[in-house]
């Protein structure tokens, strides 16, 4: 199965967000290159909000181009098999946290945004970092900080504040 067909089979298993969920799965549609960064008509990114259930807090990036505290994530990339994977390994590598796992049942959430490269169509998971995790701040960040939950929204733009709320209620 190609990263495309496991976006699609992805999204349509998907069951919150409904209208935006389709509009994802007719991009996939209309673009077969709908999964790479070189589409023209936007692309399918993975995400994920890295969470310490054990200290009730979440790992937030501050994106060195966007200038904004966000979860770790990014573009698709040709060796990740599955959405699930592009998500963990995004993760990871903006964490540099090994032994992340995402969160069962599939996407938190999905977010459809503008960026300085093309509209991200985002889809959105959780990942629960191990006891003890140790972050390490990569070249796509200008710092990697954990903050409580009740301080996200102090920091960080609505859709994360969402993001975060949806993961909570899934924990």
């Amino acid at each position: 199965m190609s990263l495309h067909d496991d976006a699609v089979a992805v999204l349509k298993e998907y069951d919150d967000q409904r209208e935006l969920r389709d509009a994802y799965v007719e991009h996939l549609s209309v673009h077969p290159d709908g999964m790479w960064k070189s589409c023209g008509g936007g692309h399918i990114t993975a995400s994920a909000l890295v969470v310490d259930p054990e200290r009730d807090r979440v790992l937030l990036t501050l994106h060195r181009k966007m200038r904004m505290w966000l979860q770790m994530g990014g573009h698709c990339e040709p060796g990740d098999k599955t959405l699930a994977d592009a998500a963990l390994r995004e993760a990871t590598e903006e964490s540099g946290i090994t032994g992340l796992r995402l969160l069962r049942g599939g996407p938190v959430r999905l977010d459809r945004h503008a960026t300085p490269c093309g509209e991200h169509l985002d889809v959105e998971y959780a990942a629960l970092a191990p006891s003890g995790a140790v972050e390490s701040i990569s070249d796509e960040s200008l710092d990697l900080r954990w903050f409580p939950y009740d301080a996200v929204a102090d920091v960080a733009d609505a859709s994360v504040v969402r993001l975060m709320e949806s993961t909570r209620a899934r924990l």
